[in-house]
Formats: C-alpha cells, sequence, structure tokens
C-alpha cells in the first residue's frame, strides 16, 4: 500500500499512546505513511485512507476521546478499512487468551464495519494520574502488561491486509 494511514488513541497515562507508537512503526515498514495523533486532536480523517483506533479501557469504557473521536467520524470511517484495538487488563489476561471488545467498542465495530479487534494488556506505574489509578497502585496492582511482541504481530496482519486487500 502507498497510501495514508492514521493511528489515534485514546489514553490518560501514555501507555496507549506507546502501543500506538509501535503499530504506527511496524506499518511504516510496510510502506505506508503514517500519522499518529490523540484521537483529541483529530480534526478530520478524509486524508487517510485507513485508520486504526485505540482506546484504554477503564472500568470496562473504551477512553472518552476514542469514544468520541469514533462518534464524530463515524461517517468517514464506514469509507474506510478500520482497525481497533484496545488496551487494559493489569494482568496477564490479554497474554493468555483473546479478549473480546467491550460492549460499546463492540457496538462500533458493527455499525462501521471493522475489520479486527484486538485487547493488549495495559500499564499502569507509579506517578499515574487519578484517584483510581492511585487506588490501583497503593493495592499492588498496577505494572505493565504490554506485550509489544503481540503487537507487532497483530499489526504485521493489518499491514498485510492494508498491502493485500
Amino acid at each position: 500500500m502507498t497510501g495514508t494511514v492514521l493511528v489515534t488513541y485514546g489514553t490518560t497515562n501514555g501507555s496507549t499512546a506507546r502501543i500506538a507508537q509501535t503499530v504506527a512503526d511496524v506499518l511504516r515498514k510496510a510502506g505506508p505513511t503514517v500519522d499518529v495523533l490523540p484521537a483529541g486532536e483529530v480534526t478530520r480523517v478524509t486524508a487517510y485512507d485507513a485508520v486504526v483506533v485505540g482506546g484504554a479501557l477503564y472500568a470496562g469504557r473504551w477512553h472518552k476521546d476514542a469514544r468520541r473521536f469514533v462518534r464524530r467520524h463515524r461517517h468517514a470511517l464506514e469509507e474506510r478499512p478500520v482497525w481497533f484495538f484496545s488496551s487494559g487488563p493489569l494482568d496477564a489476561s490479554a497474554a493468555e487468551r483473546d479478549i473480546p471488545p467491550v460492549r460499546g467498542v463492540r457496538r462500533a465495530m458493527t455499525r462501521l464495519g471493522v475489520r479486527d479487534h484486538v485487547t493488549f494488556g495495559g500499564c499502569l506505574e507509579e506517578g499515574a494520574k487519578g484517584r483510581v489509578a492511585g487506588m490501583i497502585l497503593r493495592s499492588g496492582k498496577g505494572g505493565d502488561f504490554r506485550d509489544f511482541g503481540a503487537i507487532e504481530t497483530w499489526t504485521e496482519g493489518v499491514a498485510d491486509a492494508l498491502t493485500h486487500p
């Protein structure tokens, strides 16, 4: 593919941004031009041939910026290939089994005809913002559960779909 891909994400503490950057790096190796932007900063998607949207999971919901992005740009997203990813489990569950999308993400996937979704482990480390994040960290349940090998493998599948439609 010689087109342009948008990788956009919703995050609070930056963990999902790092996943999005990894997705962009892998896609660039396959050839397309890739822009990586926080979902709240994207003003239009019509310049892109494909879109990857990621959202951190908080209490069973995608980050508000990812949800708003999908709502705001739904008509343009219906017209191009789209992939979703979620990040969030603060344990090894995402590495052990496929975790289906949460209800709101699943509904958006159906409406938009999203090609695929994957849930990656999350990351919550000392210094994270928010009262709930502080409680989780104090309880000893934080840590980095992102599997960058799995992220790269999934993204290679996205790249393959883009280069061999």
